[in-house]
């Protein structure tokens, strides 16, 4: 065998899982086909923030009078903010690729394919082919923009995420179909912008996997900003034969008309399972995803899959604890299954949005008997000292027992939060323990506190 491990694909599964396993002693090889880091770095996680963070300037500098302070003239120059993100994804790919050297990893760049007898067939960028072989195989080729029949993305008036940050001139209308992370960071950001913005959602509510009441709290702030939320409502057809789109839109009162320059479609991702050779190994995959048991192996012995091409929440932050996990059993540690109920969701949008755990909702049905506490920003002197007022800290309890169920947050910098919530939930903190924590004043994180102390009717400054 020429590696102990190697791993198809490099996002934040794959070279994550690639660096523990070096750590581990074993000699390890990455196979990429585009860039290191996947699409994590170079077109997701990364870039986005560097976008949004540029928006976000943006809108502190419409609002500088309200910090008493005046800016005569400023505008957005598009194709900036857009240098901008690709050069702050591209540092982060080199930083990828310094791991690599310091971790002794071989790279092999090409496109590969899972063969039986634990190999891999490597074809690189001239049609070039190779075989490399590994004691153990793991998968993580991740996932991409998935596309509804109504939909087709012909990348140029009807987009994925990808292109939506490197449109070569700013639209002045779009519509985002989808609300979930990546439809209202993109609603957001180009709204700030100036951009005219519409949001289509099939659900009831917008962010539809987060508590209701943040789902509520985010809708008003999006209508504050100028943009139209469309929900329980569907594309049915977009017509792109004109200049623009004409986006016909079916509601509960009928039909509606759109018209715009740009339909962003965020309905979700679809795992790149396809052509990877899973069928001449026999690797067994249900509703598009490979089936894996608590340590990421597969039904055919050697062959292991990672990330958002497996069942599980398709974050970042995940397939890098999967990658881990997998890897060190390989290697004969100990590892712990991940606990899939303690994993921190984070959209950042303005305001952002974090929350671990039971929804309130999902506590009740559950068959929690439960206590919600919940602070608003507005009564927060740390947010009104910002400027960042909207929002608010829900915390939701167990009756019974004080165990953290869940917690949910909108406003401000609360992805920066929510990490204290996840580690109080690792350790099984209670609400007691939870409240007499002291926190720092003025802070946005006392209202963690302030929240618990709510739903133990404790609360000083409500």
């Amino acid at each position: 065998m020429d590696y102990d491990v190697i791993v198809l694909g490099s996002g934040p599964g794959g070279y994550v899982a690639a660096i523990r396993s070096a750590q581990l002693g074993l000699k390890t090889a990455v196979i990429e086909k585009e860039s290191l880091g996947g699409v994590c770095l170079n077109w997701g996680c990364i870039p986005t923030k560097a976008l949004l963070k540029s928006a976000n300037v943006f809108e502190y500098i419409q609002h500088a009078q309200d910090y008493g302070i005046e800016v005569k003239e400023s505008k957005v120059n598009f194709d900036g903010m857009i240098s901008r993100s690709r050069n702050v994804a591209e540092g982060m790919s080199k930083g990828v690729q310094f791991l690599m050297k310091k971790n002794k990893i071989d790279v092999i760049m090409g496109t590969g394919k899972v063969k039986p007898r634990k190999k891999i067939e490597v074809t690189d960028a001239d049609g070039k082919k190779k075989e490399v072989s590994g004691k153990n195989i793991i998968i993580a080729t991740g996932a991409r923009s998935r596309e509804l029949p109504n939909l087709p993305q012909d990348g140029k008036k009807i987009i994925g995420y990808r292109k939506a940050m490197t449109l070569e001139k700013m639209p002045k209308k779009m519509v985002v179909v989808g609300s979930g992370a990546i439809g209202v960071e993109f609603a957001y950001m180009y709204n700030a912008i100036g951009v005219d913005v519409t949001v289509v959602e099939y659900m009831p509510n917008i962010v539809p996997v987060e508590d209701e009441e943040v789902s509520k709290q985010l809708a008003r702030t999006f209508k504050k900003n100028g943009m139209k939320i469309m929900t329980e409502a569907e594309v049915t057809e977009v017509d792109t034969k004109g200049k623009g789109c004409k986006v016909t839109v079916k509601t509960k009162k009928g039909e509606e008309k759109l018209d715009c320059d740009i339909v962003l479609s965020a309905v979700g991702v679809s795992a790149n399972i396809e052509n990877i050779g899973l069928e001449d190994v026999g690797i067994a995959t249900d509703k598009g995803k490979i089936m894996v048991d608590d340590f990421y192996k597969t039904n055919i012995d050697g062959y292991y899959a990672i990330g958002d091409c497996v069942p599980g929440q398709a974050l970042a932050h995940v397939a890098s604890a999967e990658g881990i996990i997998c890897v060190e059993k390989i290697a004969g540690e100990n590892p712990q299954p991940l606990d899939y109920n303690n994993i921190p969701g984070c959209t950042y949008c303005s305001p952002e949005i974090a929350s671990v755990g039971h929804t309130e909702k999902a506590a009740k049905e559950a068959g929690f008997e439960v206590k919600v506490g919940k602070f608003p920003f507005s009564a927060s002197g740390k947010a009104s000292a910002a400027g960042h007022k909207d929002g608010f800290v829900k915390v939701i309890y167990d009756a019974k027992y004080g165990e953290l169920l869940g917690a949910h947050m909108i406003g401000a910098n609360v992805t920066e939060m929510i990490a204290e919530i996840v580690a109080a939930r690792k350790l099984e903190t209670t609400g007691h323990e939870l409240l007499k924590t002291v926190h720092p004043h003025p802070t946005m994180s006392e209202a963690v506190m302030e929240a618990t102390a709510a739903a133990y009717d404790e609360v000083i400054h409500l």
